[in-house]
């Protein structure tokens, strides 16, 4: 027994006569805005890192410092 187009299309309308059209709208965008934000943050995140840190130099500085 599979879902045919009949269900589903009961289904939205069932959902669009409880949530309304504007609410729906207005919970799609909220998930665009943190989609967006999200991906903003993990670009964000990679640009910081490019910079490779150089150890030796760490380890030069703590053996003069001694």
């Amino acid at each position: 027994m599979s879902i045919g187009i009949w269900q589903i299309a009961i289904i939205v309308i069932l959902v669009v006569l409880l949530f309304g059209r504007g609410k729906i709208s207005s919970l799609m965008g909220d998930v665009a805005k943190g989609i967006k934000s999200f991906k903003k943050g993990m670009a964000s995140d990679v640009t910081d890192d490019t910079e490779p840190k150089n150890i030796s130099d760490d380890n030069k500085d703590s053996d003069n410092k001694n």
